[in-house]
């Protein structure tokens, strides 16, 4: 692909009319998750606005930057961001009671490289992160959506994948899990057809059964087994992990 089709792709993930896919959610925001979100947002959140981020200025240093596109809790961005304080990373979470659980996280773990952004993540994508300027990105169990109906809201879609794809720098990486067999298949296909981006695992092959399919990687060390994950998998459900990098185009 050359630059000039990779610009033409970006710019059409970037005026594609998105479906948000997150839906109302009221959970429950418990006295200390709130107290963390009015005292520590200010700190180490990032406002939404309409024009990219300089991470030197964020962060007062040049390093990697990873983006994890929903952080849940927090239990996992923490624990990556604490074993690698050589890189710097963005979480971004659409829940107060998600992000005030992050952030005590972060004052507990006592990490500096770690900032939050509250606000839809394709927007922020498309607006707040330059071209090319990702080491990496994290999607970890994003909703399924499983009903059938329900499929166009999975965030995992061509025009996003292509965007992502337009922000990491060459040989940066696009790092999914789930799971859910279904979503599995559909990663596995959106992200085989991007052009911009290689599998790790080797020949991408996709199939009706998730069992059928080739192309899923090995969980890198670097991501924890949560204790939700743990209880999966002692019953017996499945976990995918995709892991595609961004090519080295040439001029």
């Amino acid at each position: 692909m050359s630059p000039q089709q990779a610009d033409e792709r970006a710019e059409g993930a970037r005026t594609h009319r998105h479906i948000r896919s997150y839906g109302p959610r009221r959970g429950h925001f418990t006295a200390a998750q709130r107290d963390a979100y009015d005292r520590l947002m200010p700190r180490y959140g990032i406002a939404y606005r309409a024009e990219p981020i300089d991470p030197r200025q964020v962060f007062g240093r040049s390093a990697p930057l990873v983006l994890e596109i929903g952080c849940g809790m927090g239990e996992t961005t923490v624990a990556i961001a604490a074993e690698r304080p050589d890189t710097d990373f963005i979480g971004i979470e659409v829940y107060p009671a998600g992000i005030g659980a992050l952030l005590r996280r972060i004052e507990d773990a006592g990490i500096e490289n770690l900032r939050v952004i509250e606000h839809d993540a394709v927007e922020v994508v498309r607006d707040m992160i330059a071209p090319a300027s990702l080491a990496g990105v994290h999607i970890f169990f994003p909703d399924p959506w499983p009903k059938k109906r329900h499929h166009k809201r999975r965030l995992i879609q061509p025009p996003f994948v292509s965007l992502l794809a337009s922000r990491l720098a060459p040989g940066g990486y696009l790092h999914l899990a789930t799971d859910w067999a279904h979503y599995a298949v559909q990663m596995l296909e959106v992200l085989g057809g991007e052009p911009l981006l290689a599998n790790t695992a080797g020949p991408v092959v996709v199939a009706e059964s998730v069992e059928d399919c080739r192309g899923f990687a090995p969980r890198p060390a670097y991501r924890p087994l949560t204790k939700f994950e743990q209880r999966g998998l002692r019953l017996g459900h499945g976990v995918w992990d995709l892991v595609f990098v961004r090519r080295n185009e040439k001029p």
